[in-house]
């Protein structure tokens, strides 16, 4: 289900694109309906409409207690390995099941991507889910969004470049530079104790775009 409309002679962005290619069809949904995707008689006339009565709904982001439980994997092995676990956040759900694994002795710090404030809520929300209530000590700062959600400037594009220039390693723009750029400020702001082992955990795809 995308959100938008389908504009005929348009050629589908990079990631339609490769799901296509991959198999699957896509469906356009107005946004106004979109905004609307939670609502029980939305989604069903909507799968009705794209002929998937049947499907099994795999929510924004991935983002459901199945998934939130499978991501305290996460926290799980970093435990004992770094003071400070880092995480972009679209949804939450990566942040919310890296917590929950975390137990005594790690912190979490969560990037929103998108600006808004909501995140710490949904975070809740989904441990609420999965877990009864919540779980873990993490935070989120939410002054590295750019924007919104897959907006770039030119400064956050200057960091990235310089990034793959000084390390040789490909970045990621709408979710790994946000991060590294917030680690790094964060560290020149003092935010970490010396000697604080930090690690980044990166979700985004592991090239530019």
């Amino acid at each position: 289900m995308v959100r938008g409309e389908e504009l005929a002679g348009r050629p589908l962005n990079p990631s339609l694109a490769r799901c296509a290619a991959d198999g699957m069809r896509l469906h356009f949904v107005e946004r106004p309906v979109y905004r609307r995707k939670n609502d029980p008689g939305t989604l069903a006339a909507v799968l009705r409409a794209a002929d998937a009565v049947d499907a099994y709904v795999v929510p924004e982001g991935g983002s459901n207690s199945a998934a939130v439980r499978s991501c305290r994997a996460l926290g799980e092995e970093l435990a004992g390995h770094a003071d400070v676990a880092a995480v972009a956040c679209g949804t939450g759900g990566t942040l919310a099941g890296l917590a929950a694994g975390a137990g005594p002795g790690l912190r979490v710090l969560g990037v929103p991507v998108l600006k808004g404030g909501f995140l710490g809520e949904d975070i809740r929300v989904l441990q609420t889910g999965a877990f009864g209530g919540p779980r873990g000590d993490w935070s989120l700062d939410d002054r590295f969004h750019f924007g919104g959600y897959a907006r770039v400037t030119s400064g956050l594009t200057a960091f990235a470049e310089d990034f793959e220039q000084r390390h040789g390693l490909p970045v990621e723009r709408v979710y790994v530079a946000k991060l590294l750029y917030a680690l790094v400020t964060l560290a020149e702001e003092n935010a970490f104790p010396r000697g604080t082992t930090l690690a980044a955990v990166i979700t985004g795809r592991p090239f530019p775009g």
